[in-house]
């Protein structure tokens, strides 16, 4: 039996599942001073398959895909996007990185014209530029001084664009608890590789996050990953019942409050603030987006695992 439609509680279950986010993400300094990307993801995946794996024993959907050939393949694109963005977090402040993951809609909008040959009217082409410009602005490259690491946030935004095509045109009829477990297993299948080929310990500080094998697990690096796997959990999940209860195009502009929150709890937390013109290009990358997916028939899930349609 369908869902009811219903648009405020749609509404708010997005933007509950993005306030999870925005704060849970906000954790991720707590690990990486002494701790290992790689090791965070392999512990964390883990984690999040074993809860997906109770979900489903509890009848709350199917595990098993489909086609595992095409979700492995679909994985390996959002897997790889949450693997630079978390990594970013340690160097980058939380608001440009999630602004640079936002411009995933830009990159679906630009996938779909090169490759599947679908025309687009002025309107969205100006949102493309508009959010361009806001991406500059967010990122302020110095010509004097680039830094590559920068744009980074924005190469993950590029994944995860590839990831929601994938997902179209690969996953019809998978649930989204094998979407959601093939993410999952495949950053934890990401961390292990890294685990083994990195040395361990590694630069001191935040900078040596992305750079560390395994480290030593203590007590309250196991909390923050616990706490980093049930949030992204039921983040995700709010999310999710989110779009089913709403209208996706409608729904998908209300996941731009992440920006929002997360700017707001590494403000509290870490005392980073955004400047007015990285401010402004927020706004202008949210404000492309929304154009986008409000006048695209299937818009892109950016924090989600993707819902097939």
């Amino acid at each position: 039996m369908a869902e009811v439609i219903r648009p405020g509680l749609a509404a708010a279950s997005v933007v509950g599942g993005m306030a999870t986010l925005g704060l849970t993400d906000n954790f991720v300094p707590y690990i990486s001073e002494t701790g290992s990307l790689w090791q965070f993801h392999m512990v964390r995946g883990v984690m999040a398959v074993l809860l997906l794996m109770i979900i489903a024993a509890l009848g709350y959907g199917a595990l098993r895909p489909k086609r595992a050939s095409a979700v492995l393949a679909r994985s390996l694109f959002p897997a790889t996007a949450m693997l630079i963005y978390f990594g970013c977090l340690s160097v980058l402040p939380i608001g440009v990185v999630v602004a640079g993951l936002f411009t995933a809609p830009l990159f679906v909008l630009l996938i779909s014209v090169v490759f599947q040959g679908k025309r687009v009217g002025p309107v969205r082409w100006c949102a493309v530029l508009l959010g361009f410009v806001g991406t500059l602005m967010v990122i302020q490259p110095d010509p004097g001084a680039l830094d590559p690491v920068a744009f980074l946030p924005v190469v993950a935004g590029a994944f995860y664009a590839i990831g929601a095509v994938a997902t179209r045109a690969w996953c019809e009829g998978e649930s989204t608890l094998s979407l959601s477990a093939g993410f999952f297993g495949v950053l934890a299948i990401y961390g292990t590789i890294g685990v083994i080929i990195l040395p361990a310990g590694g630069l001191e500080g935040f900078a040596g996050f992305s750079l560390r094998g395994w480290v030593p697990l203590t007590g309250a690096m196991w909390f923050w990953i616990t706490v980093q796997a049930v949030g992204s959990i039921l983040g995700i999940g709010l999310i999710f019942r989110g779009y089913l209860i709403g209208d996706a195009s409608h729904v998908a502009v209300f996941e731009y409050s992440l920006l929002v929150f997360a700017s707001f709890w590494a403000w509290v937390l870490w005392g980073q603030s955004v400047g007015l013109v990285a401010g402004l290009g927020m706004l202008m990358i949210s404000a492309a987006g929304a154009v986008i997916v409000l006048r695209s028939e299937v818009p892109v899930q950016v924090r989600g695992a993707g819902l097939p349609e």
